[in-house]
């Protein structure tokens, strides 16, 4: 069958992102074919895009991590899913596309009661939050938690999850215009990253210490956030977001000038101060299925509500989709639909 697909051929730009039509071949046994209604837009899109996401496919590849939509096709093997379903789902990159072939692995029901823009924005986002906050950061009652970006997918389900531990959460955003989303989500507190962003921590975080932070930005707020960490605290890292550019490429001599003053982190040190630095990225995942699942599980039980759909676009306005989502405007989920009203 024919399939529509945003192609790139060559990393290093947006513009280089080609809407094409190509064949799609049958689903293998453990397969079904997906018509998709929703996809969702992550910073690791626009990273994979420019050349700078060690994970990228190499050579001509279909970007997009999550997904939803309806299954059309199934393999011989496949006994959970039916044509028909409502599903969503993650892809090792490849969800820049009208239809797609996935593993029942990658794949859920999409919850009673949600639409396809909700059910797209909720994979990512929680599975990054919760691997974050629960395995890495090993969560625990009344803790301080720090969460950068805090207005994004990933932020509001971490403040999300936190709260079910009865966390104190602190969280920072670029813009005044999102204090009042960060306000209706519970923060305790809310920090409007300033040059005197230490200072700014520092008051906020008044008698408590701080335990856990959530990291997405680098640089210095890397720096400041870590040298504030309590002992025994934890920064999780999964993201770079000041080597980000607002144009359609980055500039290739500020990105050597920040990858050359990155903070680095003295073991030594670490070890008196009985501080940790955890890294990770979710195509990580990828290859543990088990553990994923089980993950998401979990994340279920939890019992969040749905996602926040910032700003949806059409299927043939990807590159306006992708362009909002480099602002630093959006909150919550970014989405492509495939249609006008799939809801």
């Amino acid at each position: 069958m024919k399939r529509k697909v945003y192609r790139i051929n060559k990393t290093g730009s947006i513009k280089n992102l080609k809407l094409i039509e190509e064949d799609l071949a049958e689903p293998q046994s453990n397969e079904v074919c997906v018509e998709i209604n929703s996809i969702g837009l992550n910073f690791a899109d626009l990273f994979a895009i420019w050349g700078l996401y060690s994970a990228t496919p190499k050579g001509s590849f279909i970007p997009g991590l999550e997904f939803s939509g309806v299954v059309i096709k199934k393999g011989g093997d496949v006994k959970d899913f039916n044509i028909g379903d409502k599903i969503i789902g993650l892809k090792r990159f490849g969800a820049y596309a009208s239809h797609l072939n996935v593993e029942t692995d990658y794949i859920f029901n999409l919850p009673n009661d949600w639409n396809f823009e909700e059910g797209t924005s909720l994979l990512v986002n929680s599975l990054t939050a919760y691997y974050a906050l629960k395995v890495l950061g090993d969560i625990k009652k009344n803790k301080t938690i720090l969460i950068h970006s805090a207005a994004g997918g990933v932020g509001i389900y971490a403040n999300r999850m936190a709260k079910k531990f009865d966390a104190f959460t602190i969280g920072t955003i670029g813009s005044k215009t999102k204090i009042d989303l960060l306000k209706k989500e519970g923060y305790d507190e809310i920090i409007v990253r300033g040059k005197n962003f230490k200072e700014q921590l520092m008051e906020s975080l008044g008698p408590h210490t701080l335990d856990i932070v959530l990291e997405s930005i680098g640089g210095k707020i890397f720096e400041d956030s870590y040298s504030l960490l309590a002992p025994e605290g934890r920064l999780i890292t999964y993201g770079s977001a000041n080597f980000a550019s607002s144009d359609s490429r980055p500039n290739p001599i500020k990105l050597i000038h920040k990858y050359l003053t990155r903070p680095k982190i003295d073991p030594m040190k670490m070890i008196n101060t009985n501080k940790a630095v955890m890294g990770f990225n979710l195509i990580w995942l990828w290859s543990k299925k088990e553990e994923l699942q089980k993950y998401f599980d979990e994340i279920q039980k939890l019992n969040l509500k749905k996602p926040i759909i910032g700003k949806s676009f059409l299927f043939e306005d990807f590159h306006k989709a992708i362009n909002y989502l480099q602002s630093g405007k959006s909150v919550g989920k970014v989405v492509v639909n495939t249609e006008k009203n799939i809801n």
